[in-house]
């Protein structure tokens, strides 16, 4: 596929999808759709790199649509602002590639069950503090669920914005996202196992851990539909 043609989405236009985004934008991807119902904040703009300083207060999607029409005019930026949910979830059939930049496990989930019942490939990520951690997922091939079964109660982990977060981080993470979507887009991912990495910024280095499908998971073997009860979800 060429580039041009393609049409990505990118859930969360925070600290993940501003570098991710980025990325996608210089590469010539020519749709880049932003889905986000919150605000720019001056105190996120250090990790948040397509915002500046007078977007504060802003949608972050209009923010972030303005930022890729400045680094590429040919790219359609196109500024959804809405959080995903399941009742709008079936968008991601739009799109050849979806980025989950989103702050919290119930979305994530909810990308992933999501692209596995419409079969589309998506990139997972996810920060915090020092260490981040990446996943692609091509169509059919294990998922994010079958590594991690299921959501954890929503009070378990915090977020990026309780525990804090090194603006570097997000960065690599978020350069290493597109860079997989991209991969993805060019059909070079493996669809018989997937490959999560985790990288720790403090020591510099990142360790790869490959797996396949876990036959237990819900979403790979007998999720048909998506359940709200499933899906708590408090950001996007």
């Amino acid at each position: 596929m060429k580039r041009a043609d393609a049409r990505v989405l990118v859930v969360g236009a925070g600290g993940l999808g501003s570098p991710a985004a980025h990325v996608l934008a210089r590469a010539g991807v020519g749709e880049i759709a932003l889905l986000d119902d919150d605000r720019v904040e001056a105190s996120n703009l250090h990790r948040q790199i397509l915002h500046r300083a007078e977007d504060a207060g802003r949608l972050k999607v209009e923010s972030a649509a303005d930022a890729l029409a400045r680094i590429s005019p040919s790219v359609r930026a196109v500024a959804i602002a809405e959080r995903l949910t399941p009742a709008n979830a079936a968008m991601v059939r739009n799109y050849h590639v979806v980025l989950d930049g989103s702050d919290g496990f119930a979305t994530k989930f909810l990308v992933n069950d999501a692209c596995v019942l419409a079969r589309v490939p998506f990139v997972h990520a996810a920060a915090i503090r020092w260490t981040g951690q990446l996943l692609p997922v091509a169509a059919g091939a294990p998922c994010y669920r079958c590594l991690f079964e299921e959501p954890p109660p929503p009070a378990a982990g915090a977020t990026c914005s309780e525990a804090g977060i090194a603006g570097p981080v997000v960065g690599v993470i978020g350069a290493l996202q597109a860079e997989a979507a991209l991969a993805l887009l060019d059909g070079k991912c493996d669809a018989r196992e997937s490959v999560l990495t985790r990288y720790d910024g403090l020591a510099g280095r990142a360790r790869s851990v490959r797996f396949r499908r876990n036959r237990a998971c819900r979403a790979c073997h007998a999720m048909t539909a998506l359940d709200p009860r499933d899906y708590q979800v408090t950001a996007c």
